[in-house]
């Protein structure tokens, strides 16, 4: 079974997709980027890293493949082992491991493992429909060229009229004035009595709105209801998992121990597979969760694993 293809799928709806026994690979959201010396546009994207100190099995995978194939859980771990153990074996053959769509995996001189994403796939979803794109530059100075050039093409020509017209242009300029004199004249008095008719229409209308403004009573019949604000509360998504346990009063033994250390425990009602859940805390961010995994490693228990799941 190839798993690359659930890993992709389970990549666009969450931040960390752990590979059991192998490692994690986690997502980054990176902001749409202009880079001025190409002239290039970079629409938002997911940005996937590898952490192989990761390995615990969080049952998100699995569970995916469950579904997916319609079989069940433990035949999907078996899948995943399976697929682990033929990637360990191409890095040792070969020293590098290509994941379709995602990455590749490499082993430098200290056998550590060094990751390159695939820069093909885009898994922000939000993104959906974006594409990086190289605008072309403009050479202004080519334009204002050829501006410079069409106006010094433009040559104004001046025509001479014969003397003999001279005498009846005269006429004609002096029958011209004297309309212009009368019709100003005349355009004047037109304008000052449509003037003094729109005075009186507004003083009359101002005088009406007073009016109606000094005899206006306003009531309020019916109440504005009062408005409720309700605050979102926090998804607490990620979870410091402290065992599941068959028998629910050991899960209840442990809950209650947890709570007296001070720890915000939690228990979880019975899974699918007849398990209780007892989980140290809840936590809004994967950063948060795992600096208290760390210490809840360090101080408490070793076993301690992360658990991504809307609760």
């Amino acid at each position: 079974m190839k798993i690359e293809h659930y890993i992709a799928q389970l990549l666009y709806r969450y931040q960390c997709v752990t590979v059991p026994g192998f490692g994690a690979f986690l997502t980054e959201i990176q902001s749409a980027q202009w880079v001025e010396s190409a002239n290039s546009f970079y629409p938002p994207k997911k940005l996937i890293s590898f952490n192989a100190n990761v390995k615990n099995n969080d049952g998100l995978l699995a569970n995916h493949i469950a579904q997916a194939e319609k079989t069940s859980y433990d035949y999907a771990v078996s899948a995943i082992q399976f697929e682990v153990l033929n990637w360990k074996k191409l890095l040792e053959e070969n020293n590098t491991l290509s994941i379709k769509n995602i990455g590749e995996i490499s082993l430098n001189a200290n056998n550590n493992l060094i990751f390159t994403p695939a820069e093909q796939t885009n898994y922000l979803t939000s993104s959906f429909g974006l594409s990086a794109f190289v605008s072309p530059l403009m050479k202004r100075e080519q334009f204002e060229q050829k501006l410079e050039a069409i106006e010094e093409s433009k040559v104004i020509a001046l025509h001479t009229e014969d003397r003999k017209s001279n005498s009846y242009l005269k006429y004609a300029a002096i029958f011209i004035l004297g309309l212009g004199l009368t019709t100003s004249v005349g355009y004047s008095v037109y304008q000052n009595q449509i003037a003094s008719e729109t005075l009186l229409v507004e003083t009359a209308v101002q005088k009406q709105v007073q009016n109606k403004i000094q005899e206006a009573t306003f009531f309020i019949k019916t109440p504005i209801p009062a408005v409720t604000l309700s605050v979102k509360e926090t998804k607490m998504s990620y979870h410091v998992m402290a065992g599941a346990f068959r028998d629910e009063r050991n899960a209840e033994k442990i809950f209650k121990r947890l709570s007296d250390l001070g720890y915000k425990a939690k228990r979880i009602p019975q899974n699918k597979y007849g398990l209780y859940p007892v989980l140290y805390g809840s936590y809004a961010t994967l950063a948060e969760a795992a600096k208290a995994k760390k210490e809840i490693k360090e101080k408490e228990n070793p076993d301690a694993w992360l658990l991504i799941q809307p609760l």
